[in-house]
């Protein structure tokens, strides 16, 4: 399945292809593009958009688009809901769950958009390690 999303990746479009690869869709294809075109190659290319004004899979009720990725495919790995309420305060200037990770995640993604690399697909495939890293973490941190 083709999935689309803004261009310009930080938190929340880097952590949802991970989730959505991990957890959802293994085949999936990313598409990044300018703001005001995704619905357009959404449907033009039978893709899901995902952290866009207007998506389902979205920021709504003051939750970013992981956690409704997490709401909507049900995913209750204990783990992920940990590591979604780091991505949300790294993604959402209003920090609901108070995380400390949330701002070193937030500062590693905004390094990866200064460092030399060509496009958002290269961004991609160099930090999905860190949200491997991340989910390994949380899985400790709630595994007994």
């Amino acid at each position: 399945m083709k999935w689309v999303t803004r261009e310009r990746v930080k938190v929340d479009r880097v952590a949802c292809p991970w989730l959505i690869k991990k957890f959802v869709d293994p085949q999936a294809e990313f598409l990044f593009v300018p703001a005001e075109t995704v619905m357009d190659v959404a449907q033009k290319e039978s893709a899901i958009p995902f952290d866009v004004p207007g998506a389902e899979l979205g920021h709504h009720e003051g939750k970013c688009s992981f956690e409704a990725i997490v709401e909507k495919y049900r995913i209750e790995d204990p783990a992920i809901r940990q590591l979604a309420r780091i991505v949300h305060g790294a993604d959402v200037s209003e920090d609901l769950y108070q995380q400390p990770e949330a701002a070193g995640l937030r500062a590693i993604a905004e390094g990866f958009r200064h460092l030399q690399l060509k496009d958002d697909q290269e961004i991609l495939a160099k930090e999905l390690i860190v949200y491997d890293a991340l989910y390994a973490y949380c899985h400790q941190r709630v595994t007994p």
